[in-house]
């Protein structure tokens, strides 16, 4: 997210590609500046360029001051927004946050003042304007007046719909679309948005039903790739109960391209192949590309048992790239979600277990109990014989006790499965030395000092490899 250069001057428009989606965009911004130029000690309307409305304090320009804006107006106005100016929020974007997110009594508050100097309609061209500037933000502030003010009004929500969609929140999204489709059961672009999101999702009879109710907004070409998205959807199935996971990724790789991209569970079948596969920094990557929706939110949309899959995925791909605490946090809301799931049943057994080992060989470690401690962690392998984590701290009990043949092994299965796993290769690099293989720690040592380079301490090492080599050279240059 990048900030705005010139906080100072405005609005800027940060060159985001704004899709014409948005009802009843117009030019009317001018004159409807002229009519509303207010500065009675409440909230006050100033023209900010030719084309620019701002509210002192927080809608428009979101600079603090302007004369005769009463403090108590600007704080309840300045919070309703989510603070854009000043809490966290940058310019033209937001980002959303179920435990941040605004609470009613501002929006009542602002909606009450706003109320009284326009109507809806106006705080719907209002934010028109600002979602055509890529103001996506304002424009879902302006959009929330405009709808306490008038709940039934279809357009309003309709063009929530559109704003939520261009700051992500797709799930939110697709529930305000749901609203408008209520209160105007045949609006077609209603229904055609919704077809998108439902696509985007993966939830293609959803998409389908959807660009059907469209009527004449539906695209021929938009309804066409849903049916090959479905084929490729049954494909991914077959191929998943085969267990032929190459395959699953290149299949899954081909939806997320073709525009299903905010489908959580083809990244999870993806994740799942990485994980058959033993390439867990992978499948780390690919889940860190997963959209992260409110949890209740996917609960609603997905279900209890859809979620609780999901958290199980999560889970997985925590614990085998060393995010313990985490995987038992996501395994054991699983359970709650879906009591009676076995997978979720084991692997919250397996997590269990093997966070247990971990904790006992570290305080062993601690100790200096090397040998105790190295059999701890070999209790948490057997549970999770590919835990990299595992394996390295394994590898630096064998290191201790002098094993450094064993510990060169856990280190390179360890980075196997995480390559760019930095303890691992460090340990590696270390037993390498200690057995006087120089050209062998010099590899990991020149890989080490490129993802660090100011790091002294690996710098030293390589150089103390690289003089033996030289040695071992001028040695045989004599005999």
């Amino acid at each position: 997210m990048r900030k705005d250069p010139s906080p100072t001057l405005g609005y800027v428009n940060q060159g985001r590609k704004v899709p014409k989606e948005v009802d009843g965009i117009s030019d009317e911004l001018e004159s409807m500046i002229n009519d509303h130029l207010v500065s009675n000690g409440g909230i006050s309307l100033a023209q900010a360029s030719s084309n620019n409305v701002m509210l002192y304090g927080n809608l428009g320009n979101l600079r603090r001051g302007g004369v005769g804006l009463d403090h108590k107006y600007y704080s309840e106005m300045n919070y309703y927004v989510g603070n854009v100016s000043n809490g966290g929020h940058e310019y033209g974007n937001c980002n959303y946050n179920k435990e941040t997110k605004p609470s009613k009594e501002p929006s009542d508050l602002l909606c009450r003042a706003l109320s009284t100097r326009m109507d809806p309609e106006r705080l719907k061209i209002m934010g028109n304007e600002d979602y055509k500037n890529g103001r996506f933000c304002e424009a879902l502030a302006l959009y929330d007046a405009a709808i306490e003010i008038d709940p039934n009004k279809a357009t309003y929500r309709y063009n929530r719909t559109v704003a939520l969609t261009a700051l992500g929140r797709l799930l939110e999204a697709v529930f305000e679309c749901k609203e408008a489709i209520q209160i105007e059961p045949r609006y077609h672009r209603a229904h055609n948005r919704l077809g998108k999101l439902y696509f985007r999702l993966g939830e293609t009879n959803k998409a389908l039903y959807h660009y059907k109710q469209a009527g004449p907004e539906a695209n021929p070409d938009e309804i066409a790739k849903v049916k090959i998205l479905q084929v490729y959807l049954n494909k991914c199935s077959k191929t998943h109960k085969l267990g032929d996971w190459n395959t699953l990724i290149t299949k899954t790789n081909i939806i997320l391209s073709s525009g299903a991209d905010s489908a959580p569970q083809i990244y999870t079948l993806q994740a799942e192949a990485l994980l058959k596969l033993h390439k867990h920094e992978d499948a780390d990557k690919v889940m860190s590309k997963c959209p992260k929706f409110d949890v209740d939110e996917y609960t609603k949309f997905f279900g209890p048992i859809g979620n609780a899959n999901l958290l199980v995925k999560w889970a997985q791909v925590d614990l085998v790239n060393g995010r313990f605490e985490n995987a038992l946090q996501a395994v054991e809301k699983a359970i709650k979600l879906d009591p009676n799931s076995k997978e979720a049943n084991k692997v919250v057994r397996k997590t269990q277990a093997v966070t247990n080992a971990r904790a006992k060989g570290n305080e062993l470690f601690k100790v200096a109990n090397f040998k105790e401690a190295c059999i701890a962690y070999e209790e948490g392998l057997e549970h999770d014989l590919y835990n990299s984590v595992l394996l390295c701290n394994r590898a630096t009990c064998r290191s201790k006790l002098g094993q450094f043949d064993k510990a060169l092994d856990d280190c390179t299965l360890a980075l196997n499965l995480r390559p760019s796993y930095r303890k691992a290769r460090l340990r590696r690099a270390d037993c390498n030395t200690k057995l006087k293989r120089w050209e062998t720690s010099i590899q990991d040592y020149k890989i080490l000092l490129k993802e660090t380079p100011g790091d002294e301490e690996i710098k030293r090492a390589l150089l103390k490899a690289q003089t033996q080599i030289e040695k071992q050279d001028q040695d045989f240059e004599r005999t």
